[in-house]
């Protein structure tokens, strides 16, 4: 009993070691760069030194066990329902699972959080709505919505294209199309969120489930491969809140406030 308490401690936390090491290489060639020109080309001390390495230190122990997190606990539990859904056998649950997953991971992502509100106080700054606080928590609001509803939409759509086995080119290039049309009739203070709004949705809550789900299914299907089905999830869950952000814009910039 002690061996096996002692192993998965152990386990996990030589786990953590090696994506210690593994943060401290990925962000080596940022420090360089910052640091080459801030004593090469602006030549002026490091503001607040103690505070940026502490910092710096927090950023790579926040991303080992974000890392270890992921490996431990949201790639298994993804992949294990989207198995457990195909082995099921109804399409039905399926769909309501993807859209649900894509709905719930984006509405919690702290950067479609944080682009949304300041997209609130740009848009209150420019006049297009009123100032005051509850008009710009609506908006803020009702983008959150609207990115989460069409990641949820982009996911179902993801899910179908690897039991039907469609093209996923086809997909993105259609996608494109409608989004270049779209942006020559939306409103021009619009364009900017949106084009934002599908990188934002695919961060560090909503990349990790919708990959694991993607390769799931497509590990449990015959006739697919992980390798060529399983992904491209993400790319839908980029494409479609462009889309429902500019229709977003074109219904509130319609309103008078």
């Amino acid at each position: 009993m002690k061996i096996t308490f002692f192993d998965d401690i152990l386990i996990p936390l030589k786990g953590f070691s090696l994506h210690v090491i593994g943060a401290c290489r990925d962000l080596a060639p940022i420090i360089v760069v910052i640091a080459i020109f801030q004593t090469m080309v602006l030549r002026q001390p490091f503001p607040h030194f103690v505070d940026m390495f502490l910092g710096i230190i927090l950023v790579i122990l926040g991303l080992s066990l974000f890392v270890l997190g992921l490996e431990m606990g949201l790639f298994p539990i993804g992949e294990a329902m989207a198995e457990a859904f195909a082995y099921k056998g109804s399409l039905l649950w399926l769909l309501l699972f993807a859209f649900g997953l894509g709905f719930s991971t984006t509405i919690a992502e702290p950067a479609l959080i944080a682009v949304t509100k300041e997209a609130a106080v740009v848009a209150a700054n420019g006049k297009f709505i009123s100032a005051d606080p509850p008009t710009m928590q609506s908006y803020s609001l009702g983008l959150r919505i609207t990115v989460a509803f069409s990641v949820g939409i982009a996911i179902v759509v993801g899910v179908m294209r690897i039991l039907k086995g469609w093209p996923v080119h086809y997909l993105i290039i259609g996608g494109y199309i409608v989004v270049t049309i779209m942006t020559a009739f939306a409103p021009q203070e619009i364009i900017g969120i949106a084009y934002d709004s599908g990188g934002v949705t695919t961060s560090t809550v909503t990349v990790p489930l919708v990959t694991a789900l993607g390769v799931g299914l497509a590990s449990t299907i015959r006739e697919r491969n992980p390798l060529v089905d399983g992904f491209g999830l993400i790319a839908f869950a980029s494409l479609l809140p462009i889309v429902f952000v500019m229709i977003y814009g074109m219904i509130v910039f319609s309103r008078p406030y």
